[in-house]
């Protein structure tokens, strides 16, 4: 018998001062068995961190050629291909040809994801995106982790402070870059 998804919901305060985006949001996402909590987690950060309309989660596993969340116009046109954890240089290569905008947020090490596509072949790798959150932070988000969570999150020059449980935790959203190849 194969494994089932789990659900979770939460119920988000987003203030991104950022971008001036102030949202209630309530997701109701699923967590495949495979899925790691920190995986989960970046999946709904980078909801939040890019949230505006047109935003959407990709089906997961289902559809392994879909990213992990996308953000389309009106007409349905792809306008931001989002992708989560660590993908390789040929989803990334496919990614930029296929969308205007790519973005990346690690869930482990972004400096050991940049590393592994230093070189290789990628689209306009010098405009994909590619960001990071603090490993501590992401381990005590995910001790607060139940299937209903509530939190409010704030984003000011790209700092994070999410209020979970009565306790505020603090990441950085730091950027690094894919080195070009060296000739």
């Amino acid at each position: 018998m194969a494994a089932t998804a789990s659900i979770y919901n939460f119920d988000i305060e987003l203030s991104d001062i950022d971008r001036q985006v102030y949202e209630s949001l309530h997701l109701r996402v699923a967590r495949h068995p495979s899925e790691s909590e920190h995986f989960l987690l970046v999946r709904v950060l980078a909801y939040c961190l890019e949230y505006q309309e047109g935003i959407a989660f990709g089906h997961g596993l289902a559809e392994p050629d879909e990213p992990a969340l996308a953000v389309r116009d009106l007409t349905g046109a792809l306008r931001a291909w989002i992708e989560v954890g660590m993908p390789d240089a040929p989803r990334l290569h496919k990614a930029s040809k296929a969308s205007p905008r790519v973005v990346v947020y690690a869930h482990k090490d972004p400096a050991q994801l940049a590393r592994q596509l230093t070189g290789e072949r990628i689209h306009r790798a010098e405009a994909v995106e590619l960001y990071g959150l603090g490993r501590e932070f992401l381990d005590a988000f995910a001790e607060h982790l139940e299937r209903r969570v509530a939190f409010a999150l704030t984003v000011t020059e790209r700092e994070l402070y999410l209020e979970i449980d009565g306790v505020t935790l603090t990441s950085r959203v730091e950027r690094v870059a894919i080195p070009a190849p060296t000739s």
